[in-house]
């Protein structure tokens, strides 16, 4: 690794250190949550990121960016069928909700790979 990329490895795993401390005091946090799964992706940890994701949208179904970021950990293994459930439901949800934003960004990230 060059010295640029070891310092961002480094600061990402300092953060996902810190957010979890954090998390040990307020273990349902959704914020908290998705933060973690976002330093997961960063650091290429698919499986670890789409755990916490699950976490976030069982405590939050309406938790919309989170099935969106879902999806892309999904294409970024190459699991187009995974990605495309994962886009659904976070649509799904943004209708539920109401928040035709969300629902306009995850229905272009499933037309990407239909």
């Amino acid at each position: 690794m060059r010295s640029k990329e070891i310092d961002q490895a480094m600061a990402t795993s300092e953060r996902l250190e810190k957010l979890q401390q954090m998390l040990a005091r307020e273990p349902n946090d959704t914020f908290l949550l998705y933060g973690i799964a976002m330093e997961h992706k960063k650091l290429n940890d698919a499986a670890a990121a789409v755990e916490f994701l699950d976490r976030v949208t069982r405590l939050d179904p309406g938790y919309c960016y989170a099935y969106h970021q879902k999806g892309l950990v999904h294409e970024s293994q190459g699991d187009t069928d995974a990605a495309r459930a994962a886009y659904r439901e976070g649509i799904q949800a943004a209708i539920r909700k109401g928040d035709d934003h969300a629902r306009g960004e995850i229905e272009a990230a499933l037309s990407m790979i239909e």
